[in-house]
């Protein structure tokens, strides 16, 4: 916890990270990610999600023989899959934008804590879906969002300004 940042300054730094250390993340780094992962807001407060950790190796190695965007979990040490509960919700809906923010505050987490991470998107693509209940063995009701690769970068990026003040338009187009 060493690596502290100013809100601020995590948002604008975080970048996808595909290269990693053999360092394995210690259970006080997830238990920070999921905290973080919950804080999240979620339509009506349901917070649908629900989360898998991954951090043994052939399960880290399985994901890219069905998801082709996933080859640096090969060389991470772990990952998190991100899931919603999807029966009796009030608002069934909203849960992907639930899952989205709980997504996205386990990459802002990870950068304030000196981590590397990448967003692998998996709903709403059935063969990415499939692949990951059959490996996982997640129940029917519980549907993977999203897959958050994880670990001590071995490689650094610069922050990019994306701003664009062309995109921003104010009280009407």
């Amino acid at each position: 916890m060493e690596n502290k940042q100013t809100a601020l300054e995590t948002i604008l730094s975080r970048r996808s990270i595909r290269s990693y250390t053999d360092r394995k993340l210690n259970e006080a780094v997830y238990e920070h990610l999921l905290k973080a992962a919950m804080a999240a807001p979620s339509a009506h407060n349901q917070q649908p999600w629900e989360f898998v950790v991954i951090d043994d190796r052939k399960l880290l190695d399985a994901i890219p023989e069905f998801h082709p965007y996933s080859k640096m979990l090969m060389q991470a040490p772990a990952a998190i899959v991100v899931c919603a509960r999807s029966n009796g919700l009030k608002s069934d809906e909203f849960w992907p934008q639930d899952c989205a923010a709980a997504t996205e505050n386990i990459l802002l987490a990870a950068t304030a804590l000196g981590l590397g991470s990448v967003w692998l998107g998996v709903y709403p693509k059935e063969p990415l879906i499939k692949g990951l209940r059959a490996l996982l063995g997640l129940p029917d009701d519980i549907v993977p969002f999203s897959i958050v690769s994880l670990g001590y970068p071995a490689e650094a990026k610069k922050p990019s300004d994306r701003y664009d003040t062309a995109r921003v338009h104010k009280n009407g187009w």
